[in-house]
């Protein structure tokens, strides 16, 4: 897993990303909805929650990945503290 930090400005963009099986073209219209999953013990609520974490800092979440080599997730609108 790679996690990379990037300043523009004030803002910030948080990527995060793995070199997987990536997501089946299948379930990625509706991978950030509860009770989707790709594996046979998982529940499908992980993406729900972490978006609406990241809604509710009115942050952006978006998705990129290809079936073989990888997800990567980045939050984008983090806006950067200037205090201490």
């Amino acid at each position: 897993i790679e996690l990379r930090v990037q300043l523009d400005g004030a803002r910030a963009f948080l990527t995060i990303r793995d070199h997987g099986s990536g997501i089946p073209e299948n379930l990625s219209a509706d991978i950030f909805k509860p009770y989707t999953t790709g594996h046979s013990d998982g529940h499908g609520l992980g993406l729900a929650i972490v978006k609406r974490i990241v809604e509710d800092h009115g942050w952006e979440i978006a998705f990129d990945s290809v079936p073989g080599s990888g997800t990567t997730f980045t939050i984008s609108r983090i806006i950067v503290s200037k205090k201490g």
